[in-house]
C-alpha cells in the first residue's frame, strides 16, 4: 500500500476518537494529519507544546506562513479564536490535566501501553520532547503509526528501546488495525482494510486478544 495512503488511514481513523469540547494535543510527523481529517461539523480544539491553542488543518502548498509552526517545527494553520502564550503556560495546560487526548507517533508500543518514541541524540529521534509530559497529563493516550517499521514489528511483548512512559497507552492504531491496551493484554478491536487476522498476527510480536465483536476499521 502506498506510504501516503497508509497514513491517511492511520489519520481518518484516529479523527474519529474525539467528541466536540476534546483538547487534543498531535505529536510530531503522522499525527498532525489527523487535524485534516476532523468533520466541519466537530468543535475540538488542537494543542501545542510549543505554545498555542486552536490548531487547523495543514496550509496549502504556497501559503505557509514560517510564523506559524507546531511544536515539530511543521508549519500549521490557526482557526478563528486560536491563542499564543509561552512555553510554561502550554506545558501548565498538559500538566494540569487540561489535555483530552493526546495522539503520539512511535518506534515500539508493547502489550502493556508501555511507549518508547526517542533513542539518544543522533539516533531516529533526537530526544522525547514533551512527550514525557503528554503520556501522564493526557486522559487518553492514543498511538498512531505504521505497523511496522522495514518489516519488522513495531508491537512487542516488551519494549527494547529507552522507554518515554511505561503503561500509560491507552490505545494504538495502525493501518492494520486498532488495539485497546487492558489488563489482559492487547485486544484487537478493528482490523484494517485489505488485512487478515493472519496478517497482522504474523506483523505482530505481541501476543493479540480477538475480540468477540471485531469489525473492519471505520474509516
Amino acid at each position: 500500500m502506498d506510504k501516503n495512503k497508509v497514513k491517511e488511514i492511520i489519520a481518518k481513523r484516529v479523527a474519529k476518537e474525539f467528541v466536540n469540547g476534546d483538547v487534543i494535543n498531535l505529536g510530531i510527523g503522522l499525527p498532525t494529519l489527523v487535524a485534516n481529517f476532523i468533520p466541519d461539523e466537530m468543535d475540538v480544539i488542537f494543542q501545542s507544546e510549543n505554545g498555542f491553542v486552536g490548531l487547523g488543518p495543514t496550509p496549502e502548498k504556497g501559503s505557509e506562513d514560517d510564523n506559524l509552526t507546531n511544536a515539530g517545527g511543521q508549519h500549521v494553520t490557526i482557526k478563528k479564536g486560536g491563542a499564543f502564550f509561552d512555553s510554561a503556560s502550554s506545558f501548565g495546560i498538559i500538566r494540569g490535566g487540561h489535555v483530552d487526548a493526546t495522539v503520539l507517533g512511535a518506534l515500539q508500543v508493547d502489550s502493556e501501553g508501555s511507549l518508547a518514541n526517542w533513542m539518544i541524540p543522533g539516533k531516529m529521534v533526537p530526544g522525547m520532547g514533551g512527550a514525557m509530559d503528554l503520556v501522564v497529563g493526557a486522559k487518553k493516550v492514543i498511538v498512531a503509526m505504521t505497523h511496522t517499521a522495514k518489516g519488522n514489528p513495531k508491537i512487542l511483548k516488551k519494549c527494547s528501546l529507552p522507554l518515554t512512559a511505561k503503561s500509560q497507552v491507552d490505545l494504538i492504531i495502525t493501518e492494520m488495525g486498532v488495539m485497546e491496551v487492558t489488563d489482559k493484554g492487547l485486544v484487537l478491536k478493528e482490523i484494517g482494510p485489505e488485512t487478515t487476522i493472519e496478517q497482522i498476527k504474523n506483523a505482530t510480536e505481541a501476543e493479540l486478544i480477538i475480540d468477540e465483536n471485531l469489525k473492519s476499521m471505520e474509516i
